[in-house]
């Protein structure tokens, strides 16, 4: 098994938005390096410890998972396990069976009816039967295998050139400079075993055909400074100069809106040559583009969310904005630079010959021109103050929620991929789910009997209270409405959100229609739209239409929002859109007396399904940032927990809820 390296610090747990086990089909990756100092998915052998008070995040850490050894039953075990291993904290007999796990893996041998077939099999001696059957579990174990053991190595493949820096020479180029690589620097700003929520690593991935942008050029996250929680937002010198692409820029402001929503304290790592000037239109003049950087910092500040910058190398043009507006600010000697002008662009305009650092280095801005206010004489010491700075923030996290006591699951992660698989088709109960990331397993179940294709539900992860909602099929009428009188409730009782989406969408037709699904619907998109509890949502299978929006999609502002790998996004399915499409194309020949053939039909589906099997793919839809990553279902739990945490740092206010249609 290859396993992906680790930062500087061996003992640092990472949590990167990036999964471990799923098929991918990997086309010219290039720039794969083995360098030692990269990110990590959080590995399966690694458990959060257990806690026995309420959870602060400093309290996350990780030890290696033991040997698993076969286990002896409690009478608390067995409570869980009777019943065909169901989950019998929902206290209903009708609960999903945890079978559902094994279907691909205990095919049952049929005999084929034809009467050559029979007298084959019926010639065959017990001995030649026996071998038939082991070569066919041979033959599966085998298959299993392939799938478990080899396909992480194309996730691999995309993690490593997407989440390194970039190429060995400007690698080479950099660390020559006595500068340390990106994530180098992030593990010296965080505080020891702690993990570093890692947002977008695949943003940008064949988004600009054989001009790759690994992981956007820049790195953005959670980690915890001073055993304080702060978003990082740290320049990737290595890719393309730290230079900023329309993803980049994109990926930049997603990270501060994750500031402001969450009120944490924002940390600059600034090594950036400025925009890209040859992609320059969708970099610089929109509304949301490059300048709303510097209105982001402005407002943050005045909202009393610090603002820290350490210019560790390049800071020019606009970018010279983000330590001269930030709260506090931090040079390295010799080697970070502010100005508006470079020198080759000063000469142009003026004549005068000018070095980069007499014009714009670490000496002038903190002896003359005040710009910056902590002299440092290495990336190291930069980021050493950097840490006394957060310490003397006087910046306290506000508790609002009633926490209990973490305790693990009863049923162990690594089992989600046996119930939900990569086939969308298959149909699995989210109760499973739910089973194997709440704590305890325990699930308080809310209208159990009414609207049975959506789930909801009370839990806690990792102490954290919440609310669940989960799809069990199509919204019917009954189910948005459960739905929409489940969220009222949390946001009264002030109890965060967990979406978990597997929508196809709302039930159509007449009696749907003349049942009031559209208004029905229209209450739960706006409880969604509304509530002011802090939302998560996670695509675990399909997404689809309306159904997004009723399970708080990105248009619907959830404070995070992530996807298995397994997931599907688009505005319906592949098959369902070549239908409409040909349809429609054979209605305007029948309408114009012309025959539409068979062949011109596939001429018309194949497309479509291509086009919509390729960008449903959660890897096209992380590459342009509709979603914080994508996230291995094992890790689903401690990404939850480490996204709970970061939210409930900012107030949660009263929610006041739009007219409802009766």
């Amino acid at each position: 098994m290859i396993e992906p390296n680790i930062l500087a610090h061996k003992n640092r747990p990472l949590v990167t938005t990036v999964p471990r086990h799923t098929l991918v089909e990997s086309k010219k990756v290039k720039h794969f390096h083995n360098e030692v100092n990269t990110p990590s998915t959080m590995r399966t052998n690694q458990r959060v410890c257990e806690r026995t008070s309420s959870i602060p995040l400093e309290s996350i850490t990780f030890e290696p998972k033991p040997q698993v050894e076969p286990r002896i039953l409690t009478n608390s075990d067995n409570n869980y396990r009777n019943k065909q291993n169901k989950v019998s904290s929902f206290n209903e007999s009708e609960q999903p069976s945890l079978a559902n796990s094994k279907e691909i893996l205990d095919p049952k041998v049929t005999r084929h009816s034809s009467d050559s077939s029979s007298r084959w099999l019926n010639n065959l001696t017990q001995k030649q039967l026996l071998f038939l059957k082991l070569t066919a579990i041979f033959l599966l174990i085998a298959a299993v295998a392939v799938l478990v053991i080899f396909t992480p190595i194309y996730v691999l493949v995309i993690r490593r050139t997407m989440s390194q820096c970039g190429n060995a020479e400007a690698r080479e180029r950099h660390t020559s400079k006595n500068k340390l690589l990106v994530r180098d620097r992030i593990d010296r700003l965080l505080d020891p075993n702690t993990p570093f929520l890692e947002f977008s690593q695949l943003a940008g991935y064949q988004l600009y055909g054989d001009d790759e942008v690994p992981a956007a050029g820049i790195v953005t996250g959670i980690g915890q400074i001073q055993g304080r929680e702060c978003v990082i937002i740290a320049n990737d010198a290595t890719v393309k100069g730290g230079s900023y692409y329309p993803i980049t820029v994109k990926k930049q402001l997603r990270a501060q809106e994750i500031g402001r929503e969450n009120r944490l304290p924002c940390i600059y790592l600034v090594d950036s040559g400025g925009a890209n000037l040859p992609r320059q239109a969708d970099v610089f003049p929109d509304k949301e583009h490059f300048g709303r950087t510097f209105y982001n910092e402005a407002t943050m500040s005045s909202m009393g969310i610090p603002q820290i910058a350490v210019v560790l190398g390049s800071c020019t043009a606009g970018g010279a904005y983000v330590p001269a507006m930030a709260d506090q600010s931090i040079i390295v000697r010799r080697q970070g630079t502010i100005f508006l002008a470079g020198p080759p662009l000063v000469k142009a305009a003026t004549g005068e010959v000018v070095s980069a650092e007499d014009l714009g280095g670490g000496d002038l801005h903190c002896r003359q021109s005040g710009v910056t206010d902590y002299y440092a004489m290495d990336d190291a010491h930069a980021l050493h103050l950097t840490r006394r700075i957060v310490a003397n923030l006087n910046y306290a996290k506000t508790q609002q929620v009633v926490m209990k006591p973490s305790v693990d699951p009863l049923y162990p992660a690594d089992e989600l991929y046996g119930i939900v698989g990569d086939n969308l088709k298959r149909v699995f109960d989210v109760r499973e789910v739910i089973a194997r990331i709440v704590d305890g397993s325990e699930f308080d179940e809310f209208k159990k009997l009414y609207g049975e294709t959506l789930v909801t539900g009370f839990a806690h992860i990792h102490g954290y209270p919440v609310g669940i909602l989960g799809n069990n099929g199509v919204l019917f009428s009954e189910s948005a409405l459960k739905g929409a009188h489940f969220i009222q409730l949390c946001s009264q009782l002030k109890i965060p959100l967990l979406f978990l989406q597997n929508i196809t969408g709302f039930m159509v037709g007449r009696d749907a229609e003349a049942g009031g699904i559209a208004k029905n619907g229209a209450k739960l998109v706006n409880a969604v739209a509304c509530a002011q509890v802090p939302k998560i949502t996670v695509i675990i299978g399909g997404s689809y239409g309306a159904g997004n929006y009723g399970m708080a999609g990105r248009s619907y502002s959830p404070r995070f929002l992530y996807m298995w790998p397994n997931a599907r996004i688009s505005v319906m399915g592949g098959e369902q859109a070549a239908q409409v499409l040909t349809q429609i194309t054979s209605e305007q020949r029948k309408r114009q007396g012309k025959q539409f053939t068979a062949e011109e039909e596939q001429a018309i589906r194949e497309p479509i399904l291509r086009k919509y099997d390729f960008e449903g793919s959660p890897y096209f839809s992380s590459a342009r940032l509709w979603d914080d990553g994508v996230i291995d279902p094992v890790d689903t739990r401690l990404v939850l927990a480490l996204s709970l945490s970061a939210s409930l740092n900012a107030p949660i206010p009263e929610t006041r809820f739009g007219v409802f249609r009766m």
